[in-house]
């Protein structure tokens, strides 16, 4: 495909996506259809609809409409290339613009420039401050692709030898110090040795340093209330002998769990919610509740256009059930840590004043927040610890 075919590709998806298509569904079953497009040409397609999606408002403002055509004119305009070069209307290009189109547009006001809804804004300069504007401008661009090094198997410096091998560039970062930064090759992490046998999984920094601030020692009982996937589940693993569990309000997204735990080297115990019952006696419980996703919006961007002050209200009543459904399971003198990747603050630090509020048995011990940026998202991370009677 030629780079013109690729943008009016992204230009049909996309209004597909803004019809109410989710951005993987529309993608997919392209691709399916498409067996002429080659890996290249699904990458840079999958590229450019994601950027369009991240920076949906002002996109449309530079280009003129809210639809595939408007939102990949403003594409172009943002990276000072002349749509006009592109829209040519030959071969597979897309169809020339048209005086209208050509005569919309324009650079993007105060508002349009978070590229965020006009609600949204005041809830980010309520949670950060002077940093607000700064996280919506690292929300347009794209994540960086992290690993993790699985400490059972393999040591940092040999886990980057390895990655080389198979044409996977990765770096140290300050975030923790199991993360890696991957520099060259990311399409060929699946394929890599180090990938298949366990040595590496790909994790976010940030997310890695929320498992580095637990409690953990060798012969504890560790619970992971909100499993889904079973990333930390795995990262916690990885740093201590421990018994590990895991569990999830749907059981069906650990289905890969115990797979990926025999690849890793560790042994994790799953527990529905009957399994659950009356039992107080983990020592350390960690609920990664669900959010608004908020510090990882350049990795799923149609999460923030989404997003309505009502479900966010709802979230926030999940986590605090989670809390409560939670502690209870924890031993005395234990820990329950809470988790999101978000950065509003009414699912973070105000969660967790309410839930001490209620509860003055338990006490914090420890908090941190991340923002999202080169080494990692947005996350934020609490640790209450209840007293011993």
């Amino acid at each position: 495909m030629t780079p013109e075919a690729r943008i009016d590709t992204a230009a049909l998806l996309l209004d597909q996506i803004l019809a109410g298509t989710s951005a993987e569904k529309a993608l997919t079953a392209w691709a399916r259809r498409s067996r002429f497009a080659g890996s290249k040409d699904r990458a840079a397609i999958r590229d450019h609809v994601f950027e369009a999606l991240r920076c949906k408002r002002s996109f449309a403002a530079l280009g003129g409409a809210l639809n595939g055509r408007g939102l990949m004119v403003g594409l172009l305009r943002a990276a000072g290339v002349d749509p006009q070069t592109v829209f040519t209307g030959q071969g597979h290009a897309p169809s020339v613009l048209s005086p209208q189109e050509l005569a919309r547009g324009q650079q993007p006001d105060a508002a349009e420039a978070w590229d965020l809804p006009d609600w949204l804004i005041a809830r980010f300069q309520d949670s950060l401050g002077d940093q607000a504007f700064d996280v919506s401008q690292v929300s347009r661009h794209r994540a960086p692709v992290m690993l993790r090094v699985n400490l059972r198997k393999s040591t940092v410096a040999q886990a980057i030898e390895i990655l080389a091998r198979d044409g996977v560039r990765a770096q140290v970062t300050q975030m923790s110090p199991t993360a890696l930064l991957v520099t060259e090759g990311p399409r060929r992490i699946n394929a890599s040795e180090a990938y298949r046998t366990g040595l590496v999984e790909l994790q976010d920094g940030a997310s890695q340093a929320v498992v580095d601030m637990l409690p953990l020692r060798d012969g504890m009982r560790v619970l992971d209330y909100c499993a889904g996937g079973g990333g930390k589940t795995l990262a916690m693993a990885g740093r201590a002998q421990a018994a590990f569990f895991a569990h999830d309000v749907n059981m069906r997204r650990l289905k890969d769990l115990p797979q990926r735990s025999e690849r890793a080297g560790v042994s994790v115990k799953l527990l529905d919610r009957n399994e659950l019952q009356g039992k107080a006696h983990f020592d350390l419980v960690l609920c990664d509740a669900p959010c608004s996703g908020s510090g990882a919006w350049r990795r799923s961007p149609e999460g923030k256009w989404d997003l309505t002050p009502e479900r966010l209200q709802e979230l926030t009543g999940i986590q605090a059930s989670i809390l409560e459904e939670a502690h209870p399971l924890v031993s005395e003198g234990g820990t329950l840590a809470y988790a999101t990747c978000s950065v509003l603050a009414e699912e973070n630090m105000a969660q967790i004043t309410r839930f001490l509020g209620r509860h003055p048995e338990w006490s914090l011990t420890c908090a941190q927040h991340w923002l999202p940026g080169t080494e990692g998202d947005g996350f934020y991370a609490a640790c209450l610890t209840r007293r011993v009677k």
